[in-house]
């Protein structure tokens, strides 16, 4: 009786769990169950299919539902139903079945070597940038701001002071002159503001000019490899694979006007590096929303303050745009689309994922309130510790003060408010800062452009450098790429692909329309590393079409498709061909358009009296007894290995040899216009004509 009632029960159970192992029947192991199943698979491609597959199969249905239904395929007539097809799904939507166990593993693993190699071809590309910037640090003299920044940052490392050029935040000139400081070199005490003079005392000090200057232009190079990363960090963010990444990297590091700028002790290519990086950090926050990225915002948009003020247009105007785009990606959502896949894209068809939902206003306020004390911190790094000068600092903040005073509208009232403000000693700092910045931009700078010289600048200048620095490759498949992938960014409610035009955009806009301080394209090196993910886009698109219709042609028309495969490699090489044609002359370089380089561009993309080294040699090979001399720059020609020289004076003809840099003549045409008729013997470098007047 009792063994009937026994096998009666045993009857009972569901078909399904007489299948099953004892402890998988009860309640205790399903959370666990369910834990592993989401677990031990995140991340791995069609995880979300095996979760739910082994689901339906352990009767999980907290599991089962942890990924969307998949759209089922039509039956066809004939056709054998997959072993792995448990859904009835048909074939995935990228051709690929869902892995055993086994494969899962094996996969991961591979991701993991690739992931390493991806790493370490980073590592080489930064590592060759590097090397290809350091090769001009024995060819040029001292460009035009190198002495200052030497000045201003050994000033700070020996004295505690920071009194020279104000104009420009220390952080980055700290970096700059460490190097320098730790070989030996020493503040002079020079008065200040203007601390030329004491740069070119320190570089030439003990007989160490070669030995100072190599190793202020080295501390350049850290900016380097983190421009380098912060635009490789951004393309990972883009494309799936690490090969497309690469090569954004390796089309910035083919760019002459990045590495020239690179070789020298200036604060261009840092200031791009670091706004680059405050750039990415502010749109990681915007789409993710969590607190921590907001603080890691805050601290990169420090470091760039700190390092020059052109980031503070470029990121406060940056920080509104790009959370209109997030907001207009979040109201783009279509109702009944998963979030993650392209409208009409099915899922795993390489299209651009859209962005995770938006956080809230309170969520967003709190990241922001965090962001700008996280802000505080690098500045405050930057100016603080050192030895206190209140009269000096008293002096420079109520010039700050008085000068808005001066003006109207929003700047007045800023200045009735700092008026009545008490502030640390570095807020007050940086506000002298940027108001030493305002006031130059507001007197001009005297600028060339095509000919034309001009104190208030060009709206057009920066379009024009851009147009004759910028490899033609680069130029052309730039500005495209970013419009084609903003077009499918805005289409699959991505973001990150709609930030780069976005941010491309509003910073030329706003150098051509605000910036009366036209001095070179250095200004916005920044722009660079959107372009090279623009051209990037473009070459992996077009590769894959072409691979595409590779495979579908057969034939000769499969033989007539190498044509376009060779046009886009071809394409690659003549990019990657300034690398070598160009070497070691990156600053000075121009594209293949620009004939006559003086008639269009001179400082600093030109002529920065980087010269001068060669002119001294070619000099002593021609065996010259007598020069005159016309130069722009801020080298001590006194302490200079040149022959016996005079300078060339104004409307003056001279007889013997004559040499004249491009910055002299066009920044006076009229002055050596009697020049005109006599042809040079020679071009020294890129930018000095050298004559012989009998």
């Amino acid at each position: 009786m009792h063994h009937q009632a026994r096998r009666a029960r045993r009857t009972g159970h569901h078909p399904h769990l007489r299948r099953l192992p004892r402890e998988r029947r009860g309640d205790a192991a399903t959370a666990a169950e369910r834990r592993g199943l989401r677990g031990h698979r995140t991340g791995v491609r069609g995880a979300a299919r095996l979760a739910r597959v082994h689901g339906r199969c352990y009767r999980l249905p907290g599991a089962a539902a942890q990924s969307p239904q998949l759209p089922r395929a039509p039956a066809e007539p004939g056709r054998r139903a997959d072993r792995h097809d448990f859904n009835g799904t048909g074939a995935r939507a990228d051709h690929h079945a869902a892995a055993p166990v086994r494969s899962v593993s094996l996969s991961a693993s591979v991701s993991g070597r690739c992931a390493a190699a991806g790493r370490l071809a980073l590592a080489l590309i930064i590592l060759l940038a590097c090397a290809l910037a350091a090769g001009s640090w024995r060819v040029y003299s001292n460009t035009w701001d190198e002495p200052e920044h030497l000045a201003a940052g050994i000033e700070l490392l020996d004295r505690g002071q920071y009194e020279y050029d104000t104009e420009h935040p220390p952080l980055g000139r700290v970096l700059l002159a460490l190097g320098p400081y730790l070989a030996g070199a020493r503040s002079f005490g020079t008065p200040p503001p203007n601390g030329t003079q004491e740069g070119i005392d320190i570089l030439y000090s003990g007989g160490h000019y070669w030995r100072y200057l190599t190793l202020a232009r080295a501390g350049v190079l850290p900016f380097l490899a983190l421009l380098l990363l912060a635009t490789w960090l951004w393309a990972r963010r883009l494309f799936a694979s690490q090969g497309a990444a690469l090569l954004s990297v390796l089309l910035l590091a083919s760019v002459p006007a990045v590495l020239g700028h690179a070789a020298l002790a200036s604060l261009d290519v840092a200031a791009a590096a670091t706004c680059l990086l405050a750039l990415y950090a502010l749109q990681l926050w915007l789409v993710s929303g969590r607190l921590r990225d907001a603080v890691r915002f805050g601290l990169a948009a420090g470091l760039a303050v700190g390092t020059k003020f052109s980031a503070v247009p470029f990121i406060g105007l940056a920080l509104p745009a790009l959370a209109l785009v997030r907001a207009a990606v979040g109201w783009r959502d279509p109702p009944g689309v998963p979030r993650g896949l392209q409208p009409g894209a099915p899922p795993g068809a390489g299209a651009l994922r859209a962005d995770p939902p938006a956080a809230g206003a309170r969520s967003r306020l709190l990241g922001l309130a965090l962001a700008l004390l996280a802000t505080l911190l690098p500045i405050a790094l930057a100016y603080g510790p050192r030895s206190p000068n209140p009269a000096a600092l008293a002096v420079r903040f109520n010039w700050a003060v008085s000068y808005l005073l001066q003006e109207r509208g929003l700047d007045h009232e800023l200045g009735v408010l700092l008026s009545h403000l008490w502030l640390p000693r570095a807020l007050r700092d940086l506000i002298n800062g940027v108001v030493a910045v305002k006031a130059h931009n507001d007197s001009g700078h005297l600028s060339y452009l095509l000919g034309h010289v001009r104190l208030m600048g060009w709206w057009s200048f920066y379009l024009v450098a851009l147009a004759v620095k910028t490899p033609i490759p680069l130029l052309a498949a730039g500005p495209a790429g970013l419009a084609w992938l903003a077009r499918d960014g805005w289409r699959s409610r991505n973001g990150w692909a709609l930030a780069p035009a976005v941010l491309a955009i509003l910073m030329l806009a706003f150098a051509s329309a605000f910036s009366r301080i036209n001095i070179g394209i250095r200004h916005v090196l920044v722009l660079y590393p959107f372009l090279a993910l623009g051209a990037a886009y473009v070459a992996v698109r077009a590769w894959r079409a072409l691979a595409a219709w590779r495979a579908r042609a057969a034939g000769r028309n499969r033989r007539l498709a190498v044509v376009p495969v060779a046009g886009l490699l071809a394409l690659l090489l003549w990019q990657l061909s300034t690398l070598w044609t160009a070497y070691p002359d990156y600053l000075p370089y121009f594209n293949e358009a620009v004939l006559h380089p003086q008639r269009v561009l001179v400082d600093s993309d030109l002529d920065w009296g980087q010269d001068l080294r060669r002119l001294e040699l070619r000099a002593e090979q021609l065996r010259i007894a007598q020069l005159s001399l016309a130069y722009r720059g801020t080298a001590d020609l006194s302490r200079e290995p040149l022959p016996p020289f005079v300078n060339l004076a104004a409307r003056r003809p001279a007889s013997g040899w004559v040499a004249i840099f491009a910055l002299a003549r066009t920044r006076a045409p009229e002055d050596y216009a009697w020049l005109d008729a006599y042809q040079p013997v020679e071009r020294v470098g890129k930018s000095i004509d050298l004559y012989y007047i009998p």
